[in-house]
């Protein structure tokens, strides 16, 4: 009896943690990395003593439960820069992080550093940016990218793109990729001969769609 004792006591420590990263997900996800741990708390259905046992500061919780993220994130990177085509290679990575950003408002807010203690996410951000720098030069030489593009379009562009956090949930997307392809577009030095790729469906907003 006594030896199933810290196995019954590991095990629940194990499903109490589980619990608070995957409410701190939903709950950063959705409203921001502002949200106080107490909601994350109340969430996961566990005391603020069960939390910080497992999660000691704000900065701890928010690296974990975007660890998957950020993998994503390096993933992201590393496939454009393998590209063998470079203005591939950065239309992809510009769709992808938009991709990314809209499915957490917690991890956007990481990434762009609006939370001063995600600090964890500085490194995740410059080799992005270093990643986007090395792709605008070699597209940029294919003649596919605009010769002013700069690294901080891309800032310009995200911080544009957090106005997709407040639209409803199951428009944010949709939206997102509409953005993309528009922001791709204006990147794009379009040879004359060469048609524009069809956007992607624009999200219903709550209104009736306008026909020109």
């Amino acid at each position: 009896m006594t030896g199933r004792l810290p196995h019954a006591a590991r095990s629940d420590a194990r499903e109490n943690r589980a619990r608070v990263l995957a409410a701190a997900r939903a709950v950063f996800g959705e409203e921001g990395l502002g949200a106080p741990m107490r909601e994350v708390a109340r969430h996961a259905g566990v005391g603020p003593a069960t939390l910080y046992r497992h999660f000691p500061t704000k900065q701890a919780l928010i690296a974990e439960a975007f660890a998957e993220q950020r993998r994503a994130c390096r993933a992201i990177v590393r496939d454009a820069l393998a590209d063998p085509d470079p203005w591939h290679g950065f239309r992809g990575l510009v769709e992808r992080i938009c991709e990314l950003h809209a499915l957490s408002r917690g991890f956007a807010d990481a990434f762009m550093a609006a939370f001063p203690e995600a600090m964890d996410f500085a490194v995740d951000r410059e080799r992005t940016l270093r990643a986007v720098a090395e792709l605008a030069r070699r597209a940029q030489r294919s003649g596919r990218l605009r010769s002013g593009f700069v690294v901080d379009d891309l800032i310009l562009m995200l911080m544009a793109h957090r106005g997709v956090q407040d639209l409803p949930h199951d428009a944010r997307l949709q939206a997102s990729r509409r953005f993309a392809a528009y922001v791709v577009e204006a990147f794009h030095a379009v040879p004359e001969m060469e048609t524009p790729a069809p956007l992607p469906p624009a999200p219903r907003l709550g209104h009736e769609p306008f026909q020109p």
